[in-house]
């Protein structure tokens, strides 16, 4: 009877594991304030702008070269 229950007893855990997991994941994405969105709009918009002038840098850069 134990070789059985041995396997059913970490069977459990992992599904347990993984229920906790996910429903951990699931309260953090909770619907966000104004605010919140506010600021991954601009955090957003801001890499997007951060990224532009890196490969326009990078351009530069290699055109001076040649």
């Amino acid at each position: 009877m134990t070789p059985f229950l041995i396997p059913l007893a970490i069977a459990t855990l992992i599904i347990a594991a993984g229920t906790a997991v996910l429903t951990r994941r699931d309260r953090r994405r909770m619907t966000n304030g104004t605010d919140t969105l506010r600021i991954e709009t601009t955090a957003t918009q801001g890499i997007r702008e951060t990224r532009r002038r890196a490969h326009a840098y990078h351009n530069a850069f290699l055109r001076e070269r040649d």
